[in-house]
This record gives structure tokens, sequence and C-alpha cells, in this order.
């Protein structure tokens, strides 16, 4: 069995996996006791690590030296379990909010239990295919254009493959 390129491609897997995220503006990774703040006087929160499976506390700070407090909170999870939508604000715009959960999806090779969605296949195939494409072409990242005695050769050098750009915009988190 060859394994002279496994650690290279295991690096590429957590740099495109990284890379997905910044794009997506979100986390993919399901963990629990996640924390997300927010300004206090939202009603409309857009966790950066879902789908929620459960809402654990809420936490008011009015100042960094009070620290934080516990606060209470009627709310529900949005269809798409994206957002936690509360009945009322928690304080105000100068406060600062926190909300600890558990979220997102469980990463290829996880075992998904009742309740845990799975990364879609579609995701993980993108980042396959990404990670294909920056491994064969390797030697050739970042050229942008070729000279030669026959001419030159030029391409326009993105940082993702049309169809993986596709499946991340399907992905993508907007905060408001």
């Amino acid at each position: 069995e060859d394994v002279v390129d496994d650690a290279l491609l295991n690096e590429l897997i957590a740099n495109v996996s990284g890379r997905f995220e910044l794009e997506c503006n979100r986390r993919f990774a399901r963990t629990a006791g996640a924390t997300y703040e927010f300004r206090a006087d939202l009603m409309n929160i857009p966790v950066d690590r879902y789908p929620i499976e459960s809402v654990t506390k809420f936490e008011l700070k009015i100042t960094e030296t009070g620290g934080w407090s516990d606060a209470v909170a009627d709310y529900l999870l949005s269809p798409t379990k994206s957002r936690i939508e509360l009945a009322s604000a928690l304080g105000t715009s100068a406060e600062i909010a926190r909300v600890t959960f558990t979220g997102g999806f469980v990463l290829p090779g996880g075992t998904v239990s009742a309740g845990q969605t799975a990364l879609p296949a579609e995701l993980e195939e993108a980042c396959l295919r990404q990670c294909g494409f920056i491994f064969q072409n390797r030697q050739r990242l970042g050229i942008s254009s070729v000279s030669g005695e026959g001419g030159s050769v030029s391409t326009l050098v993105k940082d993702f493959l049309p169809d993986v750009e596709a499946v991340l915009r399907k992905y993508e988190r907007w905060e408001n």
C-alpha cells in the first residue's frame, strides 16, 4: 500500500475544510457545548454551527468586570435548525449575550446517533474533488501565465473549482 502522500493528503483535507468554513462563514463539525456570542438586543440568533440539536443555556454580560450571569429565555429553533428565535431580547445593544448549544454535522468517520446529522455527502465530495485538483496540480499552483517560443497561455487562478463553489453557495451562513 502506497502511503507516501498520506500526510500531504491529510493536510490538504484539513486546509480545504478550513477554507470551506471561511468561505461559508460557519463551522461544520458537530460540537457539544459550543458557544456563540451576540448583541443582547438580537432576537434572531444565526449561530455559527448548525444544525442545532439542543440549547443548554443563555448568559448575559453587562460589563467585563461583572462577567457572565445566567439568563432565562423562551426560544424556538428555526425550521432549518440554523437559528435560535427568542421570544424577547435578553438585553440591550450595549450588552453581550452568549448561548451554549450542541450543533453541527457529524464528520466523515464519526458515528451518527439519533438526533444528529451527518455531513452532507455533496460537501464531503466537494472537499475531496478540490483536494484532488490541488494534489494533481500542486506543481503548477499559483501560475497564471506561461510563455514560450510559440506564444503564451494565461489562465485565471481561482480559489475553488466551479462545481465546488456552487456546492459551497448552498451552505453559506447569512448573519442577518
